[in-house]
């Protein structure tokens, strides 16, 4: 009878670990590719295969599926790979945050030091608002959003400024015509109670969050401007209810919205309303 012996040491890896170690190789070659498509003014795939140690055949079949995703492009007369569409959208939208939260920072320091409450600054991304920086109030009860942290767009001051920019068949699309997410019992949560105060919020230039998150806490922001007139953005003051009354609220309005004009002209923008 045949005896064999044990091998020694670590067992092999399970079926799922292997793929999930494949698909992060994938994802480092592909992403090293995209680094050297970004570096050249145009490169043909041998001088790709020679730079990144990979054959000419794996070259190809990740060009070709960063292709399928916008991310690089081949020009069928010269052979060349260049950048695409989808990296120039990212990058761009990359240097827009940094733009922003750069150029922002006076405006947020002085709306803050003359509301006394916490001022923001937001984006939206994918059916949220996301947090990108502050001016904390020196009140000791105050808000505070992390930089980050993203919210609804339907229960957000500022996510409803920015909406408020966009036509009613859009917010359509992409909320949805059933309830929305609820917060608390002032929250919008239907498509026509959402739309009837948009309608409103157009009509003199910010918004309200009444509490419609949180209880206890109130937004008033307006839209922020690029250059092509769409709402990308937008600034904000919050605090607590009790010292935003509904008189103070509505003082604090005209001057978030003339925040909000100072910046987009600040960045070069230009709003549609103008």
């Amino acid at each position: 009878m045949e005896h064999r012996e044990k091998t020694r040491g670590r067992p092999g890896r399970k079926p799922a670990e292997n793929a999930a170690a494949s698909s992060v190789q994938v994802l480092d070659r592909s992403l090293k590719l995209l680094e050297l498509v970004a570096e050249a003014d145009g490169a043909v795939l041998t001088d790709l295969a020679d730079q990144s140690a990979m054959a000419p055949s794996t070259v190809h079949r990740l060009l070709t599926s960063l292709a399928q995703h916008g991310m690089v492009a081949h020009d069928s007369e010269t052979g060349a790979w260049t950048i695409g569409v989808k990296a120039f959208e990212i990058g761009t939208a990359y240097l827009r945050f940094r733009k922003l939260s750069t150029i922002s920072r006076p405006f947020l320091k002085q709306l803050m030091e003359e509301t006394g409450e916490t001022a923001n600054i937001a984006i939206e991304e994918d059916g949220d608002v996301v947090f990108i920086s502050q001016a904390e109030s020196h009140a000791p009860m105050r808000a505070f959003f992390r930089p980050g942290r993203r919210g609804p767009i339907h229960a957000s001051g500022i996510g409803k400024a920015i909406i408020s920019t966009w036509p009613d068949s859009r917010i359509e699309a992409a909320l949805g015509e059933g309830t929305l997410q609820h917060f608390t019992e002032k929250t919008r949560d239907t498509l026509p109670a959402l739309l009837k105060d948009l309608t409103e919020i157009r009509s003199r230039g910010w918004s309200i969050d009444d509490e419609e998150h949180t209880l206890g806490m109130r937004c008033v922001a307006a839209p922020i401007f690029d250059e092509y007139g769409d709402a990308v953005a937008g600034i904000s003051v919050s605090g607590p209810a009790v010292r935003l009354p509904d008189e103070k609220v509505h003082a604090l309005g005209p001057i978030v919205r003339a925040a909000a004009e100072g910046l987009t002209k600040a960045m070069g923008g230009r709003s549609k309303r103008a």
